[in-house]
């Protein structure tokens, strides 16, 4: 069984900072190569947030870009610290046993307060507080075991609402005991902005960032040209169903065939939280976005819904796209996704 907290679908790196990112490609360790005759493209991936993170950046200084890539691998680890709802010291640990947080950090207030913002968004297709429901998974289907009885997901789905979440006043606290969030499916994307932001703060304007399918870009690669991103397909046949170009923005995918409980793949990361159970539209989701946070929680509010529907749905949204594949092989695009891609 896949770890719980991955959501690998994209992978991507930097070829050089020239070639097309591919999926599965994961740069080994550290490299810097110089490009050209005041130009150096910088790498590094790192296992962090239980998955590979990779940077590519473009800069005329090796030592500046190194320096800089050092102090936003140091953010990632502390945000991802923050943001452990295992460890029960962690803010949002002692939030999910106490159901009250005081002095609320401002990174966790800040996404706390976007997930209930997409929950309102999406009409409820994306909500935090399906931990109790994730929770019943992870023990059901420990050691091989079965899928919740009924009994159980009511119990389960009478602590799931988003709506019985309150922040105010430097504190977050729960309406019912019992509840609990997981921020899996918005916090990758907030982390991996910071990152990007401290790029930005210190110079490198041209970067690259993957953190296992969240990927952010800003500037150019080596050549010039935007970044190229391919979509893996979800059958990992050897061809891509789009490549996207990109200069400033983000790129999520989420995909029900990489995080699951069960062998017959039935019950997934992925949870609707009106049912309890994992949607089955759709084999993946890619939306594109101006910041990975955003990317992160609109391709999961969109796998909830019927594929039409979620496409819709990003139609209304400004500066998103999106490309939905569904099991039964059709593609389905937002308006301006060609305009997008390749």
């Amino acid at each position: 069984m896949n770890q719980m907290d991955r959501r690998c679908f994209l992978r991507l790196s930097g070829m050089l900072g020239v070639g097309l990112a591919v999926g599965g490609l994961v740069p080994a360790g550290a490299e810097a190569v110089k490009f050209d005759r005041r130009r150096f493209k910088v790498s590094e991936t790192r296992l962090t947030m239980g998955t590979f993170v990779s940077m590519t950046l473009i800069h005329d200084s090796r030592d500046r870009a190194e320096k800089a890539m050092g102090r936003a691998f140091e953010e990632i680890e502390r945000l991802t610290r923050l943001f452990n709802r295992f460890d029960e010291t962690t803010a949002l640990g002692l939030l999910n046993r106490e159901g009250l947080l005081r002095d609320v950090p401002p990174e966790v207030e800040e996404v706390v307060r976007e997930g209930l913002r997409y929950h309102r968004i999406s009409g409820g297709r994306f909500d935090i507080s399906v931990k109790p429901v994730v929770d019943l998974f992870r023990e059901r289907f420990a050691g091989g075991g079965t899928p919740p009885d009924p009994a159980e997901m009511n119990r389960a789905l009478a602590l799931v609402g988003s709506d019985k979440i309150r922040v105010e006043n430097g504190r977050i606290r729960f309406l019912k005991p019992g509840m609990g969030i997981t921020l899996d499916g918005i916090a990758k994307g907030y982390i991996v902005d910071r990152a990007s932001q401290v790029l930005a703060e210190r110079g490198i304007d041209n970067h690259l960032i993957n953190a296992g399918g969240d990927i952010r870009t800003r500037g150019a690669r080596a050549d010039g040209k935007p970044w190229a991103v391919a979509v893996q397909d979800p059958e990992k046949r050897a061809h891509y169903p789009a490549v996207v170009h990109m200069s400033n923005g983000a790129v999520a995918t989420s995909g029900d065939y990489e995080v699951y409980f069960d062998r017959e793949k039935m019950f997934h990361h992925i949870v609707n939280p009106k049912t309890g159970l994992s949607p089955h539209h759709s084999s993946s989701v890619t939306v594109l976005a101006p910041t990975a946070m955003r990317a992160d929680a609109l391709s999961t509010s969109v796998f909830v819904m019927p594929p039409r529907r979620g496409a819709a749905f990003v139609d209304r949204l400004p500066i998103c796209e999106c490309l939905i594949l569904t099991h039964r092989g059709n593609r389905i695009r937002s308006a301006g996704w060609a305009r997008k891609t390749t």
